[in-house]
């Protein structure tokens, strides 16, 4: 009864309470109208990943026009927001990614691609202005390698580190260097809130953002699809 922007019927989009539901709640504040050019599943698949690539970019690595940025992971959940939203921005995007993926990530605007199967990014003498880091397992001397003087780099969730920490290793070496050197060391750490579910929104139904759904499962296939994200071959 206190609910003022939404009835009954409404199709909505946005982060809730559970996972793997029939049924859900959710909090006003967390839930947008569904942008009028995407399907449901569409619009289910933006929230969490769209969150962390736009909070990456623009609150984190504080994105520019102009600016030269690199994407390693680019056709993970995130990467694929990050290559499209970074283009938003006026950016010059560089994605790294497999060689099945490479027309594919160039499809969602990337300007160059790198086959990380072919090349090493790490030992080019291309410079970058920002660099997120999706992919986890290249060290943070790796990558900063590749990063200008004074540029950023954010890093975001995934894998590698040692065995006790994982990939929180790498947060904690970003974190204790990054007072004692030019360049800025940020791990993200996402907030959903309805300012940023908004403007991806706008994004969205401006065409500028497209989620990408490699394929959908049944409720009941839950089990299916996390043994198919566990092969890694997931767009």
């Amino acid at each position: 009864k206190n609910v003022s922007e939404f009835r009954a019927g409404h199709a909505v989009f946005g982060t809730c309470e559970g996972a793997f539901a029939g049924y859900a709640r959710a909090h006003e504040r967390n839930l947008a109208l569904k942008p009028a050019n995407l399907t449901l599943e569409q619009a289910a698949a933006v929230p969490t990943s769209a969150f962390a690539a736009l909070q990456a970019l623009r609150n984190r690595g504080e994105i520019r026009s102009g600016q030269k940025v690199l994407i390693v992971g680019a056709t993970g959940g995130v990467g694929t927001f990050a290559v499209q939203i970074a283009k938003s921005f006026g950016a010059e995007v560089t994605a790294v990614c497999s060689t099945t993926k490479m027309d594919w990530v160039r499809s969602l605007g990337a300007d160059h691609v790198i086959d990380y199967t072919q090349e090493d990014f790490t030992k080019s003498d291309r410079r970058y202005d920002l660099i997120l880091d999706t992919g986890g397992n290249r060290s943070l001397s790796d990558l900063r390698r590749v990063l200008s003087p004074s540029g950023t780099l954010v890093l975001i969730g995934g894998e590698g580190g040692n065995r006790v920490l994982g990939a929180t290793d790498k947060w904690i070496q970003a974190l204790l260097l990054s007072p004692f050197v030019r360049q800025n060391l940020r791990p993200l750490s996402t907030m959903p809130n309805k300012k940023d579910l908004l403007f991806v929104k706008d994004l969205i139904e401006a065409g500028k953002l497209t989620p990408v759904i490699d394929r959908t499962f049944a409720l009941s296939e839950v089990q299916d699809a996390f043994r198919y994200l566990e092969k890694g071959h997931g767009r």
